[in-house]
């Protein structure tokens, strides 16, 4: 990996901006589940895009590993702190919830940041 750090740092914000989005649009959420449920991976989508850029922009190679590995980074975090949030956390909700209501929409991350790795490959 090209420097785990800064994937590291831009894990921690990928997973930052959908919470912060989250938080600010909690209402909805009772409200209006579907438009919560609409917003949130587009949060997701916004933010690890935005992050992959910045992180591609110091890889010369070997971008489809890179891709595939900051895939990882970025969903491994994002589990990682929402589990404990979410199952020993303030948010209680069982494995199955938190994977059905949440983690699914994290697979978006590796999906993006391969997809970069192969568009620059073939490039």
């Amino acid at each position: 990996m090209k420097s785990i750090k800064s994937a590291l740092l831009f894990a921690l914000a990928v997973w930052v901006i959908p919470f912060v989005v989250a938080m600010f649009i909690f209402p909805i959420r009772e409200s209006n589940r579907p438009l919560f449920e609409s917003i949130m991976p587009v949060a997701v989508c916004a933010a690890v895009v935005i992050f992959a850029i910045l992180y591609f922009k110091k890889v010369e190679s070997n971008f489809i590993k890179e891709g595939v590995l900051l895939g990882i980074v970025f969903f491994g975090v994002s589990i990682i702190i929402d589990l404990a949030m979410f199952m020993w956390g303030p948010m209680k909700m069982s494995f199955g919830e938190y994977l059905s209501d949440i983690g699914v929409t994290y697979l978006l991350m590796p999906v993006i940041t391969i997809g970069f790795g192969y568009l620059l490959q073939k490039k």
